[in-house]
């Protein structure tokens, strides 16, 4: 399963260059990762009213370019594998079709005491 969003880079998420700082992309992959939850019928908070978190327990990112402010960037997010208690997902950033970053990131499942525990079934049947 995948989604493909849309990212204005912002002016606040930019260095006094205006480059948009390299800190800012896992949050831009975060979205991107709202955003397929929510197309898989989920969402984060129904989860954690559950009890149940998804934590990012591994995250590896590649920058090949760069991305100025007000930018319009284009993500694909991808579920790349799935486990009992982990998600893997994979991305890709690109402006003006050129591939600026690639980035992977596992989520572990983990219930309020940050003890690990499985994916809720409904979670992983759509991916």
């Amino acid at each position: 399963m995948e989604t493909v969003i849309q990212i204005r880079v912002r002016y606040n998420e930019c260095d006094s260059m205006g480059v948009a700082h390299h800190a800012v992309y896992p949050v831009w992959f975060e979205l991107g990762r709202t955003e397929l939850l929510r197309e898989q019928g989920g969402c984060y908070r129904d989860l954690e009213e559950q009890g149940l978190f998804l934590v990012v327990s591994e995250l590896s990112i590649k920058y090949k370019g760069s991305a100025k402010y007000d930018d319009v960037l284009e993500l694909t997010t991808t579920v790349e594998e799935v486990s009992r208690v982990r998600i893997m997902h994979s991305y890709i950033l690109k402006l003006h079709d050129v591939v600026i970053t690639t980035a992977t990131t596992t989520l572990a499942c983990v219930n309020n005491d940050g003890v690990v525990c499985e994916i809720p079934k409904a979670l992983t049947s759509t991916v």
